[in-house]
């Protein structure tokens, strides 16, 4: 007997969050996970799983949390692009989203445990104005929550924008093409747990004013998943933890803790792991017989000492590891032009992070294709960052960029964009790669330094140079203490990484990473304040005594640009049958030519290494496009030479004669005597006949171009002549 399937546990919660209404399904799909949800807001579904092993992984020194921001082609009618028809790897924006939900969701979790567990969030359906990013990190808290996974949640999170100097909480599709900022601010019920934040050149209070309303709205939906976590909510597991044993903790730091102190006191990180290492040795040859098998939770005390001493010093006696106060910047360095033939670099150096970018210039058809659901499908200013193991002076094989290479270069993309000129103001794809050379501790803001001394030194004409610092916290309870240009073992050992870039105007870019629950609002403020500070500093005093503003001109390996338009309806002339006309206009001028259709407009590119073969190609370009009149002149390649005069190709498919009379401005008695076939020559269109050929002239443009004298000649105006058809006339049959 058949039965049909019921869902017993299956619940519905309703709420509205911004004016557009919230729901969240549980109990009918993934039953098998510890907690899963389906939330739809608008028309943007996004389903969200999460999934705990039973065990600890063995061998690990971290909490072993994936998360995963899975963007489906259905979910806005489309098939992927791929040969597969089916989707790939992560697109870079899913990337970054996942990074987004992962950072304020880490700290909530106990770091001593080692079980591993894994969120995946997928987007099922897409409204755009709804944005599935918030979604998937809301989505996330509700599944966390109602598991039986221990966790110390919920957080909410939310996008801002500012629109007519009004902040708006999730903007729609329209809101986000006119606002000033893009700011995803998540919250625990009392703390700022996460900010991302791209912005134009907005200043320091309108971003705090931003961040603290989109702290307010994530209060009323903390309390909605509390709601939901009361009534379906599951009881949390237990869990072996594995932090080190107090007793053997007190012993490690006992022994070790003054020769550490001696190690760290230093402003060079080579001479520090260096005298770590005997540390280390004396530590294991005591320490190993005591605690048996338990080598790794001994190297866990030493990094726990290490922890304890750098906070002490922060604390308590307000002293940083290289002796610096808490709001110096380390030593800075600039300079421009390092790197022979490429189109720009510049090398930024601060303390011992240094980091050199290269700027390259494209045509507008070296643009990025993107096959997302966000609705982004080009981008024009690319920005890639590497880190290779020799920065931090290991030894590993570079294996590409993983996540945080992806997300540092798209922090720096993010903080220059605002600056970038416009593609009607120049020209040009741009790509830059900040290779880092040496890390110790905010390498991404080093980039963004770096990137904006390249682009100057390509001669981009940026609307401002944009410059970016860290910011560091130590908490303690109720105590706190923010340190500005933070290294390697403060941020290790720290609390926060608060990251701003921007111009003298203001701020376009932030990002906040954290290692505890959240900030207060005075902690926003005050990192908001010393990282303003610190960004002129470096801007003023370092970068722009490096190069004041772009140069002038290109490089002279950067190839040249020239835009023109046609009428759209002319562009299939243009491209010619299978690219053939475009394809002949490249070989002969030899540039690149791309076209874009806006309406009724096709914009046009053209891009070489020569000035004057860029305008040759422009010229012909127009040829096609537009009909030719009397009194027009044109650059025209001699394609046949006979006994009445030459044929000049002006454009693909338009042809005219010049008569021997119309050669030169002295009687001609040999039309070889004044061009071959191959020759260039300006030429001027004296008449059309009845048919549209062509009459054109090289004497009229010698004489009115130049300023040559005519000699009398005794000819009057030349007649076109009739030819014979036969073998010695290719076009046998009429003009083709």
């Amino acid at each position: 007997m058949n039965r049909l399937m019921t869902f017993d546990k299956y619940r519905v919660f309703e709420t509205e969050f911004a004016g557009r209404p919230l729901k969240v399904e549980t109990g009918k799909m993934t039953q098998l996970a510890n907690g899963a949800c389906l939330v739809t807001y608008g028309e943007t579904t996004v389903h969200c799983a999460v999934t705990a092993s039973a065990k600890p992984r063995e061998g690990v020194d971290f909490f072993p949390l994936s998360v995963d921001y899975e963007e489906k082609m259905y979910a806005v009618g489309r098939i992927p692009g791929s040969y597969l028809k089916r989707e790939g790897r992560p697109t870079e924006h899913a990337i970054l989203t996942s990074r987004v939900i992962d950072r304020p969701i880490r700290p909530l979790f106990d770091k001593s445990m080692r079980n591993d567990v894994s969120i995946v969030c997928t987007v099922m359906s897409v409204d755009p104005d709804c944005q599935p990013e918030v979604i998937a990190m809301i989505g996330a808290s509700i599944a966390i929550s109602i598991s039986d996974i221990p966790w110390n949640g919920p957080i909410s999170g939310c996008s801002v924008g500012m629109v007519d100097g009004e902040f708006v909480i999730n903007p729609t599709e329209e809101q986000r093409k006119v606002s000033k900022m893009a700011t995803t601010v998540a919250s625990t019920s009392e703390r700022i747990a996460m900010i991302e934040a791209g912005a134009d050149c907005v200043s320091d209070e309108d971003m705090y004013n931003a961040i603290m309303f989109g702290h307010e709205a994530n209060q009323k939906i903390i309390s909605f998943i509390n709601e939901i976590k009361a009534e379906i909510g599951k009881p949390k597991f237990e869990f072996t933890s594995l932090e080190p044993d107090h007793e053997m903790f007190e012993a490690v730091k006992a022994f070790a803790e003054e020769d550490v102190k001696a190690a760290l006191d230093t402003d060079d990180k080579t001479v520090r792991d260096e005298r770590l290492k005997p540390i280390y040795e004396a530590v294991h040859a005591k320490f190993d017989e005591i605690y048996p098998e338990q080598e790794a939770m001994i190297d866990e005390c030493l990094y726990k000492t290490q922890k304890f001493i750098v906070r002490r010093w922060l604390l308590d006696e307000q002293k940083r590891v290289d002796g610096r106060g808490m709001d110096d910047i380390r030593p800075l360095a600039s300079e421009v032009a390092v790197l022979p033939r490429v189109h720009g670099s510049g090398l930024f150096t601060r303390g011992q992070t240094q980091v050199l970018t290269v700027a390259t210039l494209g045509s507008i058809g070296d643009k990025q294709l993107l096959d997302g659901i966000d609705g982004e499908t080009e981008k024009r200013y690319i920005h890639h960052y590497n880190f290779p193991s020799y920065s931090v002076g290991e030894t590993k094989p570079s294996r590409g960029p993983g996540r945080r290479e992806i997300g540092h270069g798209a922090l720096a993309e993010r903080a220059l964009l605002p600056v970038i000129p416009s593609v009607e103001e120049f020209p040009y794809a741009l790509r830059l790669v900040s290779e880092v050379l040496s890390s110790n501790g905010s390498t991404s803001q080093g980039s963004i330094c770096g990137s904006t001394l390249a682009l100057m030194d390509a001669g981009v004409p940026i609307k401002a140079p944009v410059a970016g610092i860290s910011c560091g916290l130590i908490t303690e309870g109720e105590r706190w203490m923010t340190m500005v240009d933070i290294q390697g073992l403060e941020d290790f050992f720290g609390d926060m990484d608060f990251k701003v870039a921007g111009t003298h105007e203001g701020i376009t870019a932030i990002q906040m990473d954290l290692k505890i629950s959240g900030l207060t609002p005075e902690m926003v403020k005050e990192a908001l304040e010393k990282t303003h500070k610190a960004r002129l500093y470096i801007l003023d005093e370092v970068m722009l005594k490096a190069i004041a503003e772009p140069r002038p001109e290109l490089s002279p390996y950067a190839p040249k640009m020239y835009t023109t338009t046609i009428p759209a309806d002319k562009i299939s002339e243009v491209i010619g049958k299978s690219g053939k006309v475009i394809k002949e206009i490249q070989a002969e001028c030899e540039v690149k030519i791309d076209i874009e259709e806006e309406g009724e407009i096709g914009q046009v590119f053209v891009a070489g290494l020569d000035a004057e073969k860029c305008q040759r190609a422009i010229d012909i370009i127009q040829t096609i496009a537009t009909d030719p009149e009397p009194g027009a002149m044109y650059l025209g390649k001699v394609t046949r030479i006979m006994d009445f005069g030459a044929f000049v190709e002006i454009a693909p498919g338009k042809e005219g004669l010049v008569h021997v009379s119309q050669l030169d401005v002295k009687r001609t008695e040999n039309v070889t005597d004044v061009v071959n076939v191959g020759d260039i020559i300006r030429v001027m269109v004296t008449d059309i006949d009845d048919k549209g050929r062509l009459n054109l002239s090289r004497r009229e443009v010698l004489i009115k171009v130049d300023g040559l004298t005519p000699e009398d000649d005794g000819d009057d105006k030349p007649q076109r002549p009739r030819r014979p058809r036969g073998n010695n006339d290719r076009r046998r049959g009429g003009r083709r």
